[in-house]
């Protein structure tokens, strides 16, 4: 019997897949029966949370800038002018906001811990963690699973914030909307339940990140070639997860979190 040519490729998808949530569930385990090493947990959230800064507020400020110029010129055809703040508020925090904030997260933090691990799988270093009778998932994992389940979601929010402010400075400094009307519709069509999409995706994405970048690092191989192509797969692959995961996300959370509804 003869397979078809696609028969490979998908049964490499699901064995990697598998590989992907077993050492997620691994690292689950870890974090809730307490074996978590709360300062190399603090280390990672200041290189996660803290070292990526700088990308997000410059993603979100000229996300929100260009996103508001793009949206009024549009709407000022239709003399819609007024609606530019609600459409722009409720794009960054359902889509946009947390997007790019995970596809920037997962070009800096996710190749830097493929690099990281990788290097340290090539050199034997992962060895002599179990050697030492170490648990190399308690040791590198868990720590920035933990640290990037609490920075993502505080990323995505500070990107939203920064992306609004742009946007209202454009809008009313540049483009002339009433500042009044852009504050006031605003503020009555953007709903915490849309914060809280965004919380949601965040903390998806955060997930998708850290288990892709730690596994590609765990099953590194043949020396410094294989870091440089284990850390161009994992930003290439959470990319790609994050942008496919993300349309489910959205269409079932819209299910949930209707938008025209209130808590």
């Amino acid at each position: 019997m003869k397979f078809p040519y696609s028969f490979p490729l998908t049964r490499a998808f699901c064995l990697y897949l598998g590989q992907v949530v077993l050492l997620a569930g691994e690292a689950f385990t870890s974090i809730f029966s307490g074996r978590v090493r709360w300062r190399l947990v603090v280390n990672q959230i200041v290189e996660i949370g803290f070292g990526s800064q700088a990308v997000v507020i410059i993603t979100g400020i000229f996300t929100g800038a260009v996103f508001t110029a793009q949206i009024f010129f549009q709407f000022n055809a239709l003399n819609m002018s007024s609606a530019v703040g609600p459409v722009v508020s409720i794009a960054l925090c359902r889509e946009l906001g947390p997007v790019l904030t995970g596809l920037m997260v997962a070009g800096r933090v996710g190749a830097a811990m493929s690099a990281e691990i990788g290097t340290m799988k090539v050199t034997e270093q992962i060895d002599a963690l179990r050697a030492l009778a170490v648990n190399p998932v308690d040791y590198l994992v868990v720590p920035r699973a933990v640290a990037m389940m609490v920075s993502m979601p505080l990323l995505v929010g500070e990107c939203i914030f920064f992306a609004l402010t742009a946007s209202y400075y454009v809008a009313t400094q540049i483009l002339n909307v009433n500042s009044v009307f852009f504050l006031q519709h605003m503020w009555f069509y953007t709903h915490s339940r849309d914060m809280v999409m965004a919380m949601i995706k965040g903390f998806v994405f955060a997930l998708i990140v850290v288990f892709v970048g730690c596994q590609q690092g765990l099953t590194t191989s043949n020396g410094a070639v294989g870091v440089g192509r284990s850390t161009t797969e994992a930003v290439v692959i959470s990319s790609l997860t994050i942008l496919m995961i993300n349309f489910f996300l959205t269409m079932g959370l819209n299910i949930i979190f209707p938008a025209g509804g209130r808590f």
